[in-house]
């Protein structure tokens, strides 16, 4: 069986990656070609904000250190993490869609060359607006996170999906994207 397909879902912050990713997992939940990895955050869990799995900096350090991960970064004065079991969900041929941080693009194409990029974008009001209604942050911590900027390359494998308006126009733009992605499209172009 061919390889599966990494599909690195990115966006400045408010952009809506989790939102677009939650709805992709309930629309394709019936076929298991598709899986939506929780990420390892060193973040306390609130499964409105991201389903993910909570863990303090001990434990993520030692996980780290016998391997459990095969892709981890840090931002935002937190520490990410992405389970090896994705690595059985490639080789099984299946599409994996994780958010990830735009930092670590170039390296994990070096390790997963045929993965490609899905950035989730909005408008800057829209962003901020999204972060001050999480609450995580101060007005100062959402600015600056939305200040941030990092280029993506190389741009043959990015796909951009709008999030301005409602939820099901960006996820449903999203599923085609992951659909097509999958090879399972039968009017996708060979």
């Amino acid at each position: 069986m061919e390889p599966g397909r990494l599909v690195l879902v990115v966006g400045a912050s408010g952009a809506g990656k989790d939102s677009v990713l939650r709805y992709a997992q309930r629309r394709l939940a019936v076929d298991p070609r598709f899986v939506f990895p929780r990420r390892v955050v060193t973040r306390q869990a609130n499964i409105a904000a991201e389903d993910h799995e909570a863990v303090d900096d001990r434990t993520f350090d030692a996980l780290d250190r016998h391997g459990s991960f095969t892709l981890r970064w840090q931002a935002h004065g937190l520490k990410y993490g992405i389970r090896r079991e994705i690595e059985d969900h490639l080789r099984r041929g299946c599409l994996v869609a994780i958010n990830v941080s735009r930092t670590i693009i170039p390296d994990t194409l070096l390790r997963f060359p045929n993965a490609v990029i899905a950035e989730i974008h909005a408008a800057a009001a829209i962003r901020l607006a999204r972060i001050a209604a999480r609450g995580r942050e101060t007005s100062a911590e959402g600015l600056s996170r939305n200040q941030r900027d990092v280029a993506l390359s190389p741009p043959a494998l990015l796909h951009r999906i709008a999030n301005d308006g409602d939820i099901e126009e960006a996820g449903e733009a999203f599923c085609r994207l992951l659909i097509d992605e999958a090879g399972v499209n039968p009017y996708r172009v060979q």
